[in-house]
């Protein structure tokens, strides 16, 4: 097959850290190439510097035969290079029309507006991907904007699509419709990149796979030559088994810890998000809240870890009332919150991992003595959770923030874990994860089910809360729109009711 991309030797080190080492890739003219690899695998590094946003140390890139230089995502686009980015990189206020002319060259300089409109409207009808182009970024859903980045790569006539972990904020059917797209594309000649770690995305709608682990490559193979046993263990190693779906009878104590009657959350602009919800979840017990972002899901959880004030109802914790008492009274009541956006209200970046490690109780013994922190403490501390939590860092002194995003989780989930919670509430848990970082974090979760932990469970990812819950809720447009033992669930009935069917 014709070669339209070739990346030789590709070396990047951040100080002593290696992120990617001597790496070649080869991309053909329109096939699927699934980029594979756990977390700080170095993948997403690899795409950063196809796409101009890291220079690499040492290596060559090729672009139909002939060597190129791309310092930066202008000549990544000006080859054919388009990159669509894990965090979605639109202006919210702005219209899908107004984002999609940020770097357009070729627009004319009277009505740009009509000329890209047409344009939207050809890529929908060519492929059967409905948009609105008139429609306000932040009232789109999160496979919307997805559209929206994906038009402005094929807008700009791009040859090549870096898609990072493209499925991992939409829903089922989004995703179909995601790979029904790309499957089109690849029919017209575009070659695709998809990064990603989920096993059955890139056995469904790749061509080949090529195998990053600790920065290097490990293999490029065919999809028809491999099964996801195989891929798993040339990800993590020959005595990785994948774990099948633990069938547990629904299985918990009559206590109530958590209990929401009748609430009413407003959102940033003042309106209703959280409508006259109520619910219970009782010791022992996961409770999945499944729904497509931007349904409530975000304000019922700042309100109930008091983060966002009450309208009307009541938040109760062991049949306390804590409504309104704000967060650092919902903490101390043995509530660990797993947060959605890891890096904003996870951990602070700049500081190091041991002190990310003792946020929660770093006023108390034996980590201080309410004047003076006590850093041998605190270090021998962390270095137990670093060795405990399997956290990949250089040591316990790096800032937090230079962790990959699965080390980041996994120093969170330590950080909340540590103080036996009664109340865990975790948003997106395993969102971005590799497969072993996944089931890490699910036997966590299950383990402190056993121990008697009730378990707040918000995920998008339908069969991630099909494994784990013992009940789900499925939100939508504000409300609960039922609540359904695990016995009787399944993805499509779930599906269905996330999108108000």
């Amino acid at each position: 097959m014709e070669k339209i991309l070739q990346m030789k030797g590709i070396t990047k080190r951040f100080g002593n850290i290696i992120a990617n080492d001597k790496i070649d890739f080869g991309l053909n003219k329109g096939e699927i190439h699934g980029l594979l690899g756990e977390n700080g695998a170095g993948k997403t590094t690899l795409m950063n510097i196809l796409y101009g946003l890291y220079t690499p140390d040492e290596g060559e890139i090729y672009i139909d035969g002939t060597r190129v230089k791309i310092r930066s995502p202008n000549d990544a686009i000006e080859l054919g290079i388009s990159m669509v980015h894990q965090s979605f990189k639109l202006i919210q206020s702005h219209t899908v029309v107004e984002n999609v002319a940020l770097g357009l060259r070729d627009t004319s300089f009277f009505y740009p507006h009509k000329q890209i409109e047409k344009k939207i409207k050809v890529f929908s009808e060519r492929y059967n991907f409905r948009i609105d182009p008139n429609a306000l970024i932040w009232q789109l859903s999160a496979g919307e904007k997805q559209r929206v980045e994906i038009i402005k790569a094929f807008c700009r006539k791009a040859r090549i699509f870096i898609l990072d972990e493209p499925t991992t904020m939409l829903t089922p059917s989004e995703a179909k419709d995601l790979f029904r797209l790309l499957k089109l594309l690849k029919g017209e000649g575009i070659s695709i990149i998809l990064i990603t770690h989920k096993l059955d995305e890139v056995m469904e709608v790749c061509d080949r796979i090529t195998i990053l682990s600790g920065g290097k490559r490990i293999d490029t193979v065919d999809v028809s030559n491999v099964d996801k046993d195989k891929l798993a263990r040339m990800m993590f190693g020959q005595n990785m088994v994948l774990k099948e779906r633990q069938e547990y009878s629904i299985n918990f104590y009559e206590d109530v810890v958590l209990e929401v009657r009748n609430l009413t959350v407003l959102n940033d602009k003042g309106l209703p998000a959280v409508k006259d919800v109520s619910f219970d979840i009782h010791r022992g017990e996961i409770l999945g809240l499944a729904g497509v972002s931007g349904n409530g899901q975000r304000e019922l959880i700042e309100a109930i870890t008091g983060l966002r004030k009450v309208t009307r109802g009541s938040i109760k914790i062991l049949d306390e009332d804590v409504t309104n008492i704000g967060t650092k009274g919902i903490l101390n009541r043995g509530v660990a919150h797993i947060p959605e956006e890891r890096m904003r209200m996870g951990i602070v970046p700049s500081m190091s991992l041991e002190e990310n490690v003792i946020l929660r109780n770093y006023d108390r013994a034996p980590f201080s003595n309410s004047l003076l922190l006590d850093y041998g403490i605190i270090s021998e501390y962390a270095k137990g959770i670093i060795s405990k939590y399997r956290i990949s860092a250089l040591n316990e002194k790096v800032p937090a923030g230079t962790l990959s995003g699965g080390n980041i989780q996994k120093l969170i989930l330590a950080r909340e874990l540590s103080i036996s919670p009664v109340l865990i509430i975790a948003s997106h848990p395993t969102q971005g994860l590799d497969v072993r970082s996944t089931q890490q974090i699910h036997e966590l979760l299950l383990k402190k089910k056993e121990e008697g932990c009730a378990i707040l469970l918000v995920s998008e990812d339908l069969q991630e809360i099909m494994d784990l819950s013992d009940r789900i809720a499925v939100m939508f447009n504000g409300t609960i729109r039922g609540i359904i033992d695990i016995d009787r669930a399944n993805i499509e009935k779930i599906g269905s009711l996330m999108v108000g069917v």
